[in-house]
């Protein structure tokens, strides 16, 4: 049976590990089947990649990385992230992966022109018949902490999701291949730790932490999307190799 592939950018900050644990166990909770059959490979460990064809869908997590350092093990997973792109099998890309899944397919990527973006925000959503993110246009409230965009997406890529800091706050590759700049597997507890643990930067870059900290909600539109990912990747996990 092929498992889903959990693609690790990275880990959390430090002190949120040692409380809630790290992006994989996240994205089990989010996708609300604890049997499934998950592969993790900690790529910026420098962890070999396998071929998508063993898998039945992929989640990239985000990173304390940056997509415009191009990391050896970075610009390694963005070449793979082409083939999987390639296979139709499904993928989503999140923060550090949905910035890495443009650059691989020739967008742009660098700093978010309106500085970083932190905390529990809202997303408009024109998604049309899309598989995740279809139905009528609407606002979401997710989670984010990012301070790199996709300045430009690639050729032929849909937009599906913008705010104001970031007019491409999701977009889609092809039938099955979606990148997500915002965190749907971060509750407000998670990022509340975020915003805790760059207390200091925010401060510098003219933020005010405890009104982030007081606007931080928890809302469901970051789980039912994952969920909504496993039952589009699901039917690929039910075939044999």
């Amino acid at each position: 049976m092929r498992p889903l592939l959990i693609v690790e950018a990275g880990q959390t900050l430090p002190e949120v590990r040692a409380r809630r644990g790290d992006f994989e166990l996240w994205i089990r909770a989010g996708l609300g089947q604890p049997q499934v059959a998950v592969h993790a490979v900690p790529v910026y460990r420098g962890a070999q990649l396998p071929s998508p064809a063993g898998c039945c869908g992929v989640i990239v997590t985000g990173s304390p990385a940056l997509v415009t350092d191009r990391e050896d093990w970075s610009e390694r997973t963005a070449r793979w992230l082409l083939s999987v792109v390639e296979s139709g099998r499904p993928l989503l890309a999140i923060c550090y992966g949905h910035q890495l899944l443009a650059h691989a397919l020739g967008g742009i990527v660098g700093p978010s022109p309106k500085g970083r973006e932190i905390g529990t925000v809202e997303v408009h959503v024109d998604a049309g018949d899309d598989l995740l993110l279809g139905g009528p246009p609407r606002v979401i409230r997710v989670q984010a902490s990012h301070v790199e965009s996709v300045l430009e997406l690639p050729a032929g890529a849909r937009r599906l999701a913008w705010n104001e800091a970031d007019r491409n706050h999701a977009f889609r590759v092809g039938e099955r291949a979606w990148g997500v700049q915002f965190h749907p597997e971060f509750d407000a507890d998670i990022v509340r730790g975020y915003i805790a643990g760059r207390r200091q930067a925010l401060e510098h870059e003219g933020l005010d932490p405890d009104e982030l900290l007081r606007a931080s909600a928890d809302s469901p539109d970051g789980a039912s999307l994952l969920a909504r990912f496993w039952e589009i990747a699901r039917p690929q996990s039910e075939l044999r190799e």
